[in-house]
């Protein structure tokens, strides 16, 4: 009697071979998508990080409804790295707002947000901040009092996501209220609030006098996001004389790329004073100012 033999359909590699044509020819992925995407869709419990992470921007450009899923059961897959995690729930942020019917996938991720694991939660978390998502809103805000630091800021970045104006008076509160890596997250991302420029302008000027430098730096960031060098002359004076460093050199980089010539002819006498800064690539973005403005030879 003669013995069967067994034929893999489509093994591993043939499947991620395939899949590796299709993420470095779009316009095949295209052509074939009946038959691409249940490809990919499978490659990509199969391949390997980079791999799986350019199978997951592809999808998620372009089959968004059939990918949603998958991705999740990846966000949530403990045996998967915290790389892999995250980007899932990345991705998941980023096609929210795009599919047909996003409130399924809210449902599910406020429930993850109430985990045990803290692990779920700060993904779950991460993937609820998107553009419109306002129901979240009450889930992130109770995730800013999470026992994992980690997830109270990743709560404060998707409360951010949201864009929705109403949040900001409660973020303001954590700012003064909250500890020091919250207050980093919420100055970094106050500026997304353009609605309320002149508040968060103001913000940002009080914390520009804040006794902590990295306070000082991130509102410095901040502001200039929402604002122009120009209209502040007498904030990069400051700056310019601030005992830190890195706030020191982000204000002479603006300096260099932003500010007219009139304003860099009245901070003339403290870009000249830091020529004797100890930092070397503060004293060579002063030269390059000064050579700029035909200052020095």
């Amino acid at each position: 009697m003669k013995k069967h033999r067994v034929i893999k359909f489509e093994p591993k590699e043939r499947i991620l071979e395939n899949a590796r044509k299709y993420v470095d020819c779009v316009e095949s992925f295209l052509e074939d998508g009946d038959h691409a995407v249940p490809l990919l869709l499978k490659a990509m419990k199969l391949a390997d990080r980079n791999l799986k992470r350019e199978i997951m921007l592809l999808l998620g450009s372009f089959a968004k409804e059939a990918v949603v899923w998958p991705l999740f059961e990846l966000m949530t897959d403990g045996a998967e790295s915290a790389e892999i995690r995250h980007d899932a729930a990345t991705h998941l942020s980023v096609i929210g707002p795009f599919l047909k019917n996003p409130q399924t996938l809210a449902d599910r991720l406020q429930e993850e947000v109430q985990s045990s694991d803290a692990e779920r939660r700060l993904h779950a978390t991460f993937a609820l901040g998107w553009r419109g998502n306002s129901q979240a809103a009450i889930s992130l805000i109770e995730r800013l009092y999470d026992s994992d630091d980690r997830v109270q800021q990743t709560a404060v970045n998707a409360l951010c996501n949201l864009r929705d104006d109403r949040v900001l008076d409660l973020l303001l509160d954590r700012l003064n209220n909250g500890p020091v890596e919250q207050k980093r997250i919420i100055l970094f991302n106050l500026w997304r609030f353009h609605l309320n420029r002149e508040k968060v302008t103001s913000v940002y000027l009080k914390y520009l006098e804040h006794e902590n430098p990295d306070l000082r730096f991130d509102a410095l960031v901040g502001l200039g996001a929402i604002t122009e060098v120009n209209d502040y002359p007498d904030v990069y004076r400051k700056c310019l004389r601030d005992d830190n460093c890195r706030v020191r050199e982000l204000a002479l980089k603006r300096l260099i790329t932003e500010a007219e010539e009139c304003v860099l002819h009245s901070l003339g006498t403290e870009i000249e004073a830091l020529l004797d800064d100890p930092n070397m690539q503060i004293k060579r973005a002063v030269l390059k100012i000064l050579r700029k403005n035909k200052r020095i030879s």
